[in-house]
C-alpha cells in the first residue's frame, strides 16, 4: 500500500498497533482518522468512554470497550460527550489510569482538563509568557461587575466549559452581567481585543508534535468568527510569529496536537485566544491540502516508535 506523503518513516511499532480512537460518535473525523492508521499497517478502535471504566479484576484494573481486559497501545482522543460531574470524571480517570499503565494517550487527560477550563488554560499561558488577552474568573457577580467597571472598555463573556463559539456575550456595562445561574456560576470574563478590518477575522493553527501543521484565517462579519457560528474558513500561511506562539501554547497545556486560535490586536500583536485540546479540522480540511488525519496518524505511531526505541534502549 503506497504510503501517505504526509508520514514520516515509520518503524515496526506501527505495524499492527491497536489504537483506541476515542469518540463520541462515529463522525467523519473518525472514519478519517481509522483510515488513516489502517494506511500506515495500524488499527484503530472506536471506543466511547460511556462504554468504558474501572474493573479491578482484570490484569490492568481496567475494562475498555473493544478490548476487553487488554490495554490498547496508544489512545486518540478525538472528542468526549459531555455528562455529569460524576460521569465527567470517571471518563478523565480511565485516561489517566491509562497513562499511569504506560499508554500514550495523545492528548492525555491533564491537557484535557487544562484546555477545558478556559480558566486554566488562560493561566498556563500567561504563565508561560505568551501574548493572550487579560482574563479573570470568578464566582461573584459583584467581584465579576467590578471588573467590568474597573476596566472601562469591553469584555467577552465565555462560558468556562464551552466551543465552537457558544455562548459567547459582550459585556460593556456591569449591569450586562446575567446571574449566576445563567453562567452556571463561574464569570469567565476575557478583555476585548478583536479589530474590525472589513469584517473580522482571526486565525486556526493546528499544531501537532511540536510543529504546525495547517492554518486558517476565519472571516465573519461579526467578532465572533467560529466557522459553526457562521465564520467562513480561508486558506492562510502562518508568519513565523503566529507559529511561534501556537506551538508555545500548546506547549504550555501539555498537548501532543492542538487548535490554538489567535488573532492580532490592535496594536497588530498576535495573541492567543484559546487552545483546543481536542480540535475539529473540517474547516481547516477544506482550505489546506494537507491530509489532516493522516499526519496525526503518522505523528502518533511515530511517536509510539520512538517510545518503543527508548524503551529497547533502556
Amino acid at each position: 500500500m503506497p504510503r501517505s506523503r504526509d508520514a514520516p518513516a515509520l518503524g515496526a511499532a506501527a505495524a499492527g498497533a491497536a489504537i483506541a480512537l476515542v469518540v463520541d460518535r462515529v463522525d467523519w473525523h473518525a472514519r478519517e482518522l481509522t483510515k488513516a492508521f489502517a494506511r500506515l499497517g495500524a488499527r484503530a478502535v472506536p471506543v466511547m468512554l460511556p462504554a468504558c471504566g474501572i474493573a479491578t479484576q482484570n490484569s490492568s484494573g481496567l475494562a475498555i470497550a473493544g478490548f476487553g481486559d487488554r490495554l490498547p497501545d496508544a489512545v486518540l482522543v478525538r472528542s468526549m460527550a459531555g455528562g455529569s460531574f460524576q460521569a465527567v470524571t470517571l471518563r478523565l480517570g480511565v485516561l489517566h489510569a491509562l497513562r499511569d499503565l504506560g499508554v500514550m494517550v495523545w492528548n492525555d487527560a491533564r491537557a484535557i482538563e487544562r484546555c477545558v477550563d478556559k480558566s486554566m488554560a488562560s493561566f498556563r499561558l500567561a504563565r508561560a509568557g505568551i501574548p493572550t488577552p487579560a482574563t479573570w474568573a470568578t464566582e461573584a457577580r459583584e467581584a465579576a461587575q467590578a471588573i467590568v467597571a474597573r476596566e472601562g472598555g469591553p469584555l467577552v463573556l465565555k462560558p468556562l466549559f464551552g466551543s465552537q463559539g457558544r455562548g459567547l456575550k459582550l459585556i460593556r456595562v456591569p449591569d450586562e452581567l446575567p446571574g449566576p445561574a445563567d453562567v452556571a456560576g463561574v464569570y469567565y470574563l476575557q478583555r476585548y481585543v478583536a479589530v474590525e478590518r472589513d469584517g473580522f477575522r482571526d486565525f486556526r493553527l493546528l499544531v501537532s508534535r511540536g510543529r504546525v501543521v495547517a492554518a486558517m484565517a476565519r472571516h465573519a462579519a461579526t467578532w465572533i468568527t467560529n466557522v459553526k457560528q457562521g465564520g467562513r474558513p480561508v486558506a492562510a500561511v502562518a508568519d513565523a510569529e503566529m507559529k511561534d506562539l501556537a506551538v508555545a501554547a500548546a506547549a504550555a497545556v501539555g498537548a501532543d496536537f492542538a487548535g490554538v486560535d489567535l488573532l492580532h490586536g490592535p496594536d497588530g500583536r498576535a495573541l492567543v485566544l484559546e487552545v483546543n485540546s481536542m480540535p475539529a479540522w473540517s474547516g481547516l480540511q477544506k482550505v489546506t491540502p494537507i491530509r489532516i488525519a493522516a499526519v496525526l496518524a503518522a505523528d502518533m505511531l511515530s511517536a509510539l516508535g520512538d517510545e518503543a526505541r527508548r524503551g529497547a534502549v533502556v
